[in-house]
């Protein structure tokens, strides 16, 4: 466990690795975890057997399934769930807030990308359902639901094909 790290009303279960100087307050964080420098996670579920990046942050209320992959420089905000092994590449951004700055949470919208869906770098997700094992392409901009093995890029995102095909 880290030393120059700041852990406050967290469940750390075993095995957890987290390097130093990230900030975890009131958060589960599951068994063999490993959480590198500078991150910052408020409130949240993280599953087993994930690998958080330097420089994320994941804020309250996120949860996150088991052995999933956050790469640096992500930002999950609250209202989003990944479901087992969903990859999120380096730099992606999830928004609930669709007229920023709202400031009103009763009207920000919710993620979910379902299990075995890649997220690229630099994509911008949206409220929005990506379905299982679906692909999106780095610099995406996902405004609409994803189904489940499509392969969408874009701004705004398109679907170009399957991955089951």
């Amino acid at each position: 466990m880290a030393t120059n790290s700041i852990i406050t009303d967290c469940e750390i279960m075993s095995s957890v690795e987290i390097e130093d100087f990230s900030v975890i307050h009131n958060s589960l964080v599951g068994k063999q975890t490993h959480i590198w420098r500078f991150v910052n996670i408020y409130g949240a579920k993280i599953g087993e057997r994930c690998m958080i990046g330097s420089l994320v942050e994941i804020q309250e209320g996120v949860q996150i399934g088991d052995q999933c992959r956050i790469q640096s420089h992500a930002f999950i905000c609250s209202l989003v769930t990944l479901e087992d092994n969903v990859f999120v590449s380096h730099g992606a951004k999830f928004v609930n807030d669709l007229y920023p700055p709202s400031g009103d949470s009763d009207e920000w919208g919710e993620t979910i990308v379902r299990e075995g869906a890649s997220i690229g770098t630099n994509a911008t997700i949206l409220p929005v359902e990506i379905g299982r094992n679906a692909i999106v392409g780095a610099g995406a901009v996902v405004v609409e639901d994803v189904p489940e093995y499509a392969i969408v890029v874009g701004n705004p995102a398109e679907v170009i094909g399957y991955s089951d095909e």
